[in-house]
């Protein structure tokens, strides 16, 4: 029978691919039985046959054959002279078994249910995509750039399925183009107006912890666990891991023969500096070597607010600090620890405390000063203004009118 172009797309719909054919089926046969429950006001005497293969479809309906002048619901029972004007050979109570065609329930009742079939097969793919991601949070994925915008960027996976990479969790360095390969670890997923929306970053520390798993296998098979990540995206990270097996160096294994291992994934990050250190539940040995490559002279802890203050030589202070301040930054998020750096002085060198300034210098102002290891009034003459401005968040007055009290001090 003719299908009236109701099933003609059905190729296209078994095609799709986030949807199982039987799933499909079952969404076929339920709008033909709502197409029937609106013409006979019931479909539980009828039978709705699909071919998976082609989306052939035949409708069977079936109602009681009754004595002439007896049937109460036209839908369920049939007369019987009606009833053998069909098949001379039926009796009363006998099922009259008849085809319907979709012809008989007219061109705009097919339409609308071939509009009705299309929605419900894309709303279901819809939530096929949205489970199927909600499960790969945290995974690495790999797409294609498809369009660039000024806020983010839309990549396409294998499936064509749509991911969307905002500014905010790219690398500083990341510059791409249509067309372009990237990779990145989904971050969340959620359903905004019906419509699935995959948040993917490579800022996360999931995106690191996974490109660690992938380049080195002691990771993959769970002879080195990752015990935490920080990173400043594009500048620098701090992995702290372990080994359950004394014969597994944790920090070689994760570097490489030569920083085989390593140098794949700050390539991929765009040459972020990435510290492997080995983790320890030591917290002197820890933040001592969360500060590497600084060599530190003392370290006192106060465990109650979790600060520490940590003594070094006048020329490993700036390695401590390092760069904007991250390797500080990171090493107190890699600690759990507020890191204080103190100058160490030598004997011979007449220096004053800026906490001696105190009732000249206001306290936010040195709080400001030590936050980038300078502690001591010379600490802060040895630098120009220019280099005190732009490493902190003072104004140029500011810096000034602190410097003119410092050198008073000596003079």
């Amino acid at each position: 029978m003719s299908n009236i172009n109701l099933i003609d797309s059905f190729q296209e719909f078994k095609e799709f691919k986030n949807i199982d054919r039987p799933t499909v089926i079952s969404v076929l046969e339920e709008v033909f039985r709502s197409m029937i429950r609106k013409k006979y006001g019931t479909d539980e005497n009828c039978d709705v046959i699909v071919n998976p293969d082609n989306g052939d479809l035949e409708i069977w309906r079936t109602r009681t054959v009754m004595e002439d002048g007896f049937s109460e619901d036209d839908d369920l029972e049939i007369e019987l002279a009606d009833a053998r004007k069909i098949d001379p050979d039926l009796e009363v109570g006998d099922d009259f078994i008849e085809q319907i065609t979709l012809e008989s329930f007219g061109r705009r009742a097919i339409l609308a249910a071939r509009q009705t079939l299309v929605s419900k097969i894309l709303e279901l793919e819809k939530d096929e995509i949205f489970r199927k991601y909600k499960d790969r949070v945290g995974e690495i994925v790999t797409g294609e750039v498809y369009q660039v915008w000024k806020k983010e960027t839309l990549v396409l996976d294998d499936d064509g399925n749509e991911l969307l990479l905002p500014k905010t969790e790219q690398i500083p360095a990341d510059y791409f183009k249509k067309g372009d390969t990237v990779r990145a670890v989904v971050l969340k997923v959620d359903m905004m107006n019906s419509n699935p929306k995959i948040i993917i970053s490579r800022n996360a520390p999931e995106f690191l912890q996974r490109l660690f798993e992938l380049e080195v296998p002691e990771i993959f098979d769970g002879l080195i666990t990752i015990k935490k990540i920080v990173r400043e995206p594009g500048e620098r990270a701090k992995v702290a891991v372990e080994s359950y097996d004394d014969r597994i160096d944790p920090v070689g294994a994760c570097v490489g023969m030569k920083g085989s291992r390593i140098h794949g994934i700050v390539r991929e990050l765009k040459n972020e500096n990435i510290d492997v250190i080995n983790f320890t539940n030591n917290v002197s040995l820890y933040i001592q070597r969360a500060l590497s490559p600084a060599k530190i002279t003392t370290i006192k802890l106060d465990d109650e607010d979790k600060r520490a203050a940590v003594y070094l030589k006048p020329d490993q202070v700036s390695l401590a600090i390092g760069r904007g301040g991250h390797n500080i930054k990171l090493a107190g998020k890699l600690t759990g620890y507020e890191i204080d750096v103190y100058r160490e002085a030598d004997e011979d060198d007449e220096d004053v405390d800026l906490e001696e300034f105190s009732d000249e210098i206001d306290g936010w102002i040195i709080d400001e000063f030590k936050r980038i290891g300078l502690d001591t009034a010379k600490s802060v003459l040895e630098l120009s203004v220019d280099e005190l401005v732009k490493r902190t968040d003072l104004e140029d007055s500011t810096v000034k009118e602190v410097m003119a009290i410092l050198r008073a001090e000596f003079e």
